[in-house]
């Protein structure tokens, strides 16, 4: 999976960008502020519709202009040939989204199509964001490898929507909670079995990779799977109805997942220094892609920003193998070039399956790769 074609208007200060990207790696230095992570970011539009930073797509169109555009030509092992993939987003909140000429509903078929991964400095809210942020992490690998997820997810959006309506009436007979308590525990006990699935094979790719890193033994991964493990949901929701109702809202059920990372009782967060919980965060969206590929026999894109970011010269090096490994279509930015080439192998850097491309006031031109 690879994008051969990547065309940019009017995405922040990217006004006319057309590039042809390499299939490996994909090298974006520049100043600070000249564009590198909105190409990133134009990526990340192909893949999910919006923004990796943000997701008011107000702010990333240019400020002299209506709406902006994205389009990329798509490598498809699934389909046996390239995918024509346009995003069009206009000021005033109107969007098109088309897939080889025609239009889509859901910017889920453009998860399907293009999987990408980005890590930047959200990857430490992995660590020491919310529960939904983890839940995320979660749910982008169930919805790649569990062919139901969808159906489930959906289902149980609308059980929570109208039981939570139901629970805040200020007079409620329990027979109307009945069905979508049932309905409710049902789905919720396949959504748990789906996650399980999903987080046993991540924590052992994770293991695999942090396990040259000593200070990182005592790093656990845990899956909660948003209620009592000794108890079925139903028991639950019925034992704590009238607190529910007292509340107004659902308190259990897998609206409530969570994956805990914890050295002994405590949180990782607070006892890792900042580079520890990068490389965390990192070998986490690693084993993302490691699963996805054992499991789909396709590779997800990279989208790494600011790679020197907290990364001493020995980790950055070890990323970009984990990243050669994959054989992962990877983009790289940094601010500089040198820095940026020298975490990865001579093999890849001087092959045609890598490219370098510079930056500067929203222009992107091709750079040559040379020895350092």
């Amino acid at each position: 999976m690879s994008i051969r074609r990547l065309s940019v208007q009017n995405l922040r200060n990217l006004q006319n960008v057309d590039i042809e990207p390499a299939s490996r790696l994909n090298i974006i230095y520049g100043a600070n502020g000249s564009g590198k992570t909105s190409i990133l970011e134009a990526i990340n539009i192909l893949s999910l519709g919006r923004s990796f930073r943000s997701r008011k797509h107000k702010t990333l169109i240019h400020h002299e202009l209506d709406q902006l555009t994205v389009f990329g030509r798509v490598a498809s092992a699934s389909v046996g040939a390239d995918v024509a993939v346009g995003v069009q987003r206009h000021r005033s909140g109107d969007g098109v989204i088309r897939i080889d000429g025609s239009n889509v509903q859901s910017a889920l078929e453009l998860a399907e199509n293009l999987p990408v991964l980005a890590i930047d400095n959200h990857a430490f809210d992995l660590l020491d964001g919310s529960p939904v942020v983890r839940r995320q992490y979660l749910d982008w690998l169930v919805f790649h490898v569990e062919p139901s997820f969808v159906l489930v997810w959906k289902g149980l959006q609308k059980c929570l929507k109208h039981r939570n309506s139901l629970l805040r009436r200020d007079k409620i007979d329990p027979l109307l909670l009945a069905p979508w308590d049932t309905e409710l525990a049902r789905l919720s006990e396949l959504m748990d079995e789906m996650r399980g699935r999903a987080f046993t094979a991540l924590e052992v790719a994770y293991r695999a990779l942090v396990s040259g890193f000593e200070d990182l033994d005592d790093v656990n991964l845990s899956y909660y799977r948003g209620w009592d493990k000794t108890q079925p949901l139903s028991e639950l929701l019925e034992l704590n109805q009238q607190r529910d109702i007292d509340l107004g809202y659902t308190r259990q059920g897998p609206q409530r997942a969570d994956i805990k990372i914890t050295i002994g009782r405590g949180s990782a967060a607070d006892t890792l220094s900042r580079g520890q919980q990068k490389i965390v965060a990192c070998a986490l969206l690693i084993a993302q892609g490691i699963v996805f590929s054992n499991h789909t026999d396709r590779t997800c894109v990279y989208l790494i920003d600011d790679l020197p970011a907290e990364l001493d010269d020995r980790f950055r090096k070890t990323l970009a193998g984990w990243l050669c490994d994959m054989q992962a279509q990877v983009y790289v930015t940094g601010v500089e070039r040198d820095v940026l080439l020298s975490a990865w192998p001579d093999d890849v850097t001087t092959s045609d399956k890598a490219k370098m491309f510079h930056v500067e006031h929203g222009a992107v031109t091709e750079a040559k790769i040379v020895e350092i």
